[in-house]
């Protein structure tokens, strides 16, 4: 029998030449002759959210814009655009070789990442560094409009499920600010398309919360934003831990849970048979002396059943087998030992009628915690909010020239014109020419050929964030 090992394939390395769509590699031949600079920029041209968190740039320069070309990988590349039909400007790329010592000669500036505004700003701004090579600026399109988008929606999304979520625990807690950050958890990483779309999204989510199972986004916090822990997770059972005990032994299964973590906040899935039963009788009954004994809190998870209904019923019923408290906003708060989490069927939209349904029941926001998986990392695209990188300005036998589309169809596809700037005047953002800033531009270059301008730390882009709940 054939086996293979690693070396049997040809494990190719991926760079700025081959992160293109197949099209861009006829660009450089297609811009008006004297054209020697081409400006373009990134935008959220909308979508379900009025404001757009910016993240995930530095990501995605530090992974492919620090580490130069060489001669091997054009050479490469033109073999394999050669031969896949579309035309190739080697002698382009032999530039950024021998006159760039490898690195992309492109500038690229940006608002702070974490930065809160409105869509419809500029928000990124991409211009080549050679005259000779005009193209490069929209080279770069596929890979930074890819890494930009992905990542700022996830960190939208997390960030509008945390705006109605604080607003329930201001109105049901009496310590919201202390609750906050771990009420929705990341278990997204085995429903993303890949581990980087994982570790991307993640991250994104991480900007506003605290939970997470997603293993890749602690790792690229670490590597990409200098934090040493961005987030964090708790021993748990999963139903093959529980249903490998068989239906008889489910009580054992629990039981043995309990024992091997004495101490400490764990959760257990608990709908394996029957989650109400489960509720009353085991936790409620047989096991309730170990729960209440422990130094520590057991977090109930349901997982099937109507995710904006079952977890407030399973509250319910542990109320009235483990009591509750009434607090000073009036809301039914079961004792420390004992919590739930709903991590099945989560999204922007059952979040929001959960909470509602827990607060029409008198039942504080206190008693539950939240997880999104697929609804979290997988269910956004670039049209979720309108994520686009457009040039708007080329410079052509030295004189700048505005670039900008119309298009008559689709009004909200008009594009922007000119060198741009990013001003904030008495807390409200605007996309103007850069000509007419006043000095007020808040896009900071990043990136210059090959060398990283600017290093935000994870922590820095999390108080940037925060600044509006």
């Amino acid at each position: 029998m054939t086996t293979y090992t690693l070396k049997d394939f040809p494990l190719i390395e991926l760079n700025p030449i081959l992160t293109v769509d197949s099209y861009k590699t006829s660009h450089p031949f297609q811009y008006p002759d004297g054209s020697t600079n081409v400006s373009s920029y990134i935008e959220s041209r909308g979508g379900p959210f009025n404001e757009a968190v910016f993240f995930g740039l530095q990501a995605f320069i530090i992974k492919y814009l620090l580490k130069p070309i060489t001669k091997a990988e054009v050479d490469f590349a033109a073999d394999v655009f050669e031969a896949h039909g579309t035309p190739f400007d080697k002698a382009g790329w032999m530039i950024v070789v021998d006159d760039w010592d490898g690195f992309l000669p492109i500038e690229i500036e940006a608002v702070p990442e974490g930065t809160v505004m409105p869509t419809r700003n500029a928000q990124v701004q991409i211009i080549n560094l050679d005259d000779r090579l005009p193209w490069m600026t929209s080279a770069v399109e596929t890979a930074a409009l890819r890494a930009v988008w992905y990542a700022s929606t996830v960190a939208t999304l997390s960030r509008a499920a945390k705006q109605h979520i604080y607003k329930a625990l201001k109105l049901t807690s009496d310590d919201p600010d202390g609750q906050i950050d771990f009420k929705l958890h990341d278990f997204g990483a085995r429903g993303a398309t890949s581990s980087e779309s994982a570790m991307l999204g993640g991250m994104g989510h991480l900007v506003n919360f605290k939970g997470t199972d997603t293993v890749e986004a602690v790792i690229g916090a670490r590597m990409f934003y200098g934090e040493h822990m961005a987030g964090f997770s708790i021993p748990a059972t999963e139903h093959s831990t529980i249903t490998s005990w068989g239906r008889s032994g489910e009580v054992d299964a629990y039981r043995n849970f309990l024992l091997k973590n004495p101490t400490g906040l764990i959760a257990c899935v608990s709908d394996s048979y029957d989650m109400m039963y489960c509720a009353e009788h085991i936790w409620g009954g047989t096991l309730k002396e170990m729960v209440e004994s422990r130094d520590g809190t057991l977090v109930v998870r349901p997982d099937s059943g109507d995710p904006m209904v079952v977890p407030l019923d399973v509250i319910e019923v542990l109320m009235t087998k483990f009591g509750y408290t009434v607090n000073s906003k009036g809301f039914k708060v079961l004792p420390d030992c004992i919590r739930v989490l709903q991590g099945d069927g989560m999204n922007i939209d059952s979040i929001q009628v959960l909470l509602t349904n827990a607060i029409k029941r008198g039942i504080s926001i206190d008693n539950f915690a939240m997880g999104m998986g697929g609804g979290l990392l997988q269910k956004v695209d670039r049209d979720t909010m309108k994520y686009a990188m457009k040039a708007s300005a080329i410079k052509i036998d030295g004189i700048w020239n505005d670039v900008f589309k119309d298009p008559i169809t689709d009004k909200d596809k008009r594009s922007k014109k000119g060198r741009l700037s990013v001003i904030k005047t008495n807390g409200n953002y605007a996309t103007v020419r850069k000509e007419s800033d006043g000095g007020r531009n808040i896009m900071r270059p990043v990136l210059n050929a090959g060398k990283l301008l600017v290093f935000d730390n994870f922590d820095i882009i999390r108080e940037r964030a925060a600044k509006n709940k």
